[in-house]
């Protein structure tokens, strides 16, 4: 079952490829709708991206080889919460005038004093969406054994420090995302973050670079999560046979191929979790609820010649 989640974690992360993108490029273009230039559908976008981008990287033949883009990626959200920390310092409340002041905004986003007042704690209909999008953010544990099968000198306590570590650190970034997120909105704050922000300047150029390294986030993180399920397969499927290239690149097309076809033909990321059987777990997940990818553990010294997986079982 940890399989079709992590399917739907790859759909969910082509979903936001599928629509953000586009929109992205539109507003770096300075256009007010979207023409119907091939690079203004999703579907293609996605296909794209999948065969350039992803499909390479996943066919890497050990998970330590994505090391560098998965720091890439983690630099991404970096910037991501350092633009928000920074919009925090020069975005007013109440933004009520008519003009753009690229030091402090103020559109015309109206916004009354009373609204600029933060609340400890806020409940409405858009909680119940919270629980699950906190659960999926930090479901990162089909990644342990095999980030643990490629760590050197690999025991249990260096594997639960590594993954200590990495909860913590992201859990850090997401919070303090959330909490500068809003205090500069307050309860005005979109669902998706982001979007608040065209709201005050649509063609902010550091907002878009954040929507744009967002992406490049999101992109980076499907292969990481491809790789526990393509070893899952071939546990399953041929346990105990020497590493095959034709097998390791057919499964990983098989399963790009798959996901695609999901998110082109299901319109909705509801649906996916639904078709998975998973919709019980994260039923409030919608496209606009996730942007950020889920936590990474980031794994030390890969090994060139990693453990077998009953290695860490029989411990």
């Amino acid at each position: 079952m940890e399989g079709f989640l992590l399917v739907a974690a790859m759909s969910s992360y082509l979903y936001i490829i599928k629509y953000e993108l586009p929109l992205v490029i539109q507003a770096f273009l300075g256009l007010q709708e979207p023409t119907g230039d091939w690079y203004f559908n999703g579907n293609v976008l996605i296909i794209i991206v999948s065969i350039f981008i992803i499909l390479p990287l996943a066919l890497m033949k050990h998970l330590g080889y994505l090391g560098y883009t998965s720091g890439l990626s983690l630099t991404c959200m970096l910037f991501f919460l350092c633009a928000v920390i920074y919009k925090k310092s020069v975005i007013a409340c109440p933004l009520n005038a008519t003009h753009v002041d690229h030091a402090v905004y103020a559109n015309g986003y109206n916004v009354s004093e009373e609204g600029c007042s933060a609340k400890l704690f806020t409940v409405n209909t858009e909680t119940t969406y919270s629980i699950p999008i906190i659960a999926f953010a930090f479901v990162c544990h089909p990644e342990v054994l095999p980030i643990y099968t490629e760590l050197r000198r690999a025991t249990k306590k260096r594997m639960q420090n590594v993954a200590n570590v990495s909860i913590f650190a992201m859990f850090l970034m997401y919070l303090l995302t959330a909490i500068f997120g809003y205090l500069t909105f307050y309860g005005d704050v979109d669902s998706e973050m982001l979007h608040t922000y065209n709201k005050v300047d649509p063609l902010d150029m550091l907002v878009l670079c954040v929507r744009l390294a967002v992406l490049v986030a999101v992109t980076l993180t499907v292969p990481v999560v491809l790789f526990p399920i393509r070893r899952a397969i071939q546990q399953l499927v041929c346990p105990g046979q020497d590493f095959r290239w034709w097998r390791h690149i057919l499964i990983a097309v098989c399963l790009l191929v798959n996901v695609n076809l999901l998110v082109i033909f299901i319109p909705n990321i509801k649906d996916i979790f639904g078709v998975i059987g998973k919709n019980r777990l994260v039923s409030g997940v919608d496209r606009k609820y996730s942007l950020e990818p889920r936590t990474p553990i980031v794994w030390l010294e890969p090994d060139p010649h990693p453990y077998c997986f009953h290695q860490l079982i029989t411990m």
